[in-house]
């Protein structure tokens, strides 16, 4: 049994969790990470991923991070994401309708800076459709 630790994931618009957890799983910068009980301290950037939260007795809980860091000690882990969702609560057909919009506006889309802001949004819409497969 995996010794369990504080974790805390934070948005801009709230707090998502808050719980004493025995793993996570986080889509660090430079590839995707464990952190457990005891973990050296570390500061991490994060790239658009899924976070994955693991307790003993129950089921995984999986988010969708875009952005932000992490801030990792021996006895807590906790990530501020620029933007997150649970992975429960995304909407699959208002996904699909946003998808569709973003790739008409790309096609309108004459600017550079607007085209790459629209790629990024494609980007973000697509980690979520995989995180729904």
């Amino acid at each position: 049994m995996a010794q369990a630790f504080k974790f805390d994931l934070v948005s801009p618009e709230k707090l998502l969790l808050s719980d004493s957890v025995d793993a996570v799983v986080i889509p660090g910068t430079d590839g995707e990470m464990t952190v457990m009980a005891n973990h050296a301290p570390v500061m991490t950037s994060l790239r658009p991923g899924i976070v994955t939260v693991s307790r003993t007795g129950t089921a995984p809980d999986r988010f969708v991070v875009f952005g932000g860091f992490a801030d990792i000690t021996p006895e807590a882990c906790t990530l501020l994401a620029e933007s997150a969702v649970r992975v429960s609560d995304i909407d699959r057909a208002d996904l699909e309708r946003r998808t569709q919009a973003a790739q008409e506006n790309l096609k309108d889309a004459k600017d550079p800076a607007a085209r790459a802001r629209i790629e990024e949004l494609l980007g973000q819409l697509s980690l979520l459709q995989s995180a729904l497969s």
